[in-house]
């Protein structure tokens, strides 16, 4: 809690309630954002934990763009300290950030994701081409029903396609390299413009599900005509129900991801709250766990779940602006 004086909140009481006048922050670090990152964060805060000298931070998932905006909100104990991210940070974000005071981020690069267009194992493996995804999910293209209405080599049933929210940092990654691209490649991009090739259709054949992947993983389990938008992590640790699309005739593994040959290919990144650090226990123990050698080496633990390493001079970088806390 934050020291209580007994004097009116003049602007120079607040500047010394800050997070340098707490006796006591909070016990346990809080983590928001992307539901990508999800399974990364939690391994690494669960073995924080086990170790015994801090708890276990809390990990939320609440999207990418949901966390940017609690992230930026202010600093503080009411605030997290962390936010998981499968895109960079926006400059709005930046913006909002320095409006609030948040003023020191440190930007963490921890590996590389593919973007999954995923259905059940029940059915054939499909290769999309970049237009055709476009044309499927595309609110101002042609809206076709079915697959096989876009290419007779597709499967000649009903167009169905789980994607993720608005607040989503994957629906982000999306747009720019499978929806922007694809309306480039169908010949629409000029026409329309960027804003307009991105948006989905709104006829049911695109249904917009929440943060929750495990959830679309259920739903493709449970119907074989569907196809799921997802990171790579939650294809790896599910293969035996649902398989990954190839797209562009590039399969997703870790490989293609790691050379980027795999077309729907990004960074992953988390964010940290630099006024936090050595305020919050066990914050700077967290980051150091997040990018040693066990953890995103080539040989890492959350390699095991689906993260693809970052190249060792990327990842030596990393490491240097963890040990240095540099900021944005």
């Amino acid at each position: 809690m934050f020291r209580k004086f007994a004097v009116p909140l003049t602007s120079t009481v607040i500047g010394l309630a800050t997070l340098s006048s707490v006796v006591q922050a909070r016990d346990s670090i809080r983590i928001v954002g992307s539901s990508t990152l999800f399974p990364f964060a939690t391994v690494v805060a669960e073995k924080l934990g086990s170790r015994g000298k801090y708890k276990t931070p809390v990990v939320e998932s609440t999207g990418t763009g949901g966390g940017m905006k609690l992230f930026c909100a202010g600093v503080g104990v009411g605030h997290p300290d962390f936010t998981n991210a499968s895109r960079a940070i926006k400059e709005s974000e930046i913006k909002l950030c320095e409006q609030n005071g948040v003023s020191k981020i440190v930007e963490i690069i921890i590996g590389n994701d593919g973007i999954a267009f995923a259905n059940s194992v029940k059915s054939r493996q499909v290769n999309f081409t970049l237009a055709q995804l476009w044309v499927a999910m595309a609110e101002h293209g042609p809206k076709p029903t079915r697959w096989s209405e876009i290419d007779a080599s597709l499967p000649n049933t009903a167009i169905k396609i789980l994607a993720p929210p608005p607040t989503s940092g994957t629906r982000d990654a999306w747009n720019d390299l499978v929806m922007k691209e694809g309306c480039k490649s169908a010949g629409k991009h000029e026409a329309l413009g960027k804003k307009k090739c991105a948006v989905f259709r709104e006829d049911g054949a695109v249904e917009e599900v929440g943060e929750n992947d495990t959830l679309i993983v259920k739903r493709l389990s449970a119907d074989p005509e569907a196809f799921g938008i997802f990171g790579f992590s939650f294809l790896d640790m599910n293969g035996d129900r649902i398989q990954g699309a190839t797209i562009e005739g590039v399969e997703i593994d870790l490989d293609t991801i790691q050379t980027y040959d795999y077309p729907i290919s990004r960074p992953l990144f988390f964010y940290a709250k630099k006024a936090h650090v050595g305020v919050i226990p066990g914050m700077q123990e967290y980051l150091n766990a997040f990018v040693s050698e066990s953890a995103i080496g080539e040989y890492g633990y959350l390699g095991d779940i689906g993260l693809v390493p970052l190249e060792s001079k990327k990842l030596a970088e990393i490491r240097n602006r963890v040990k240095n806390l540099t900021t944005l």
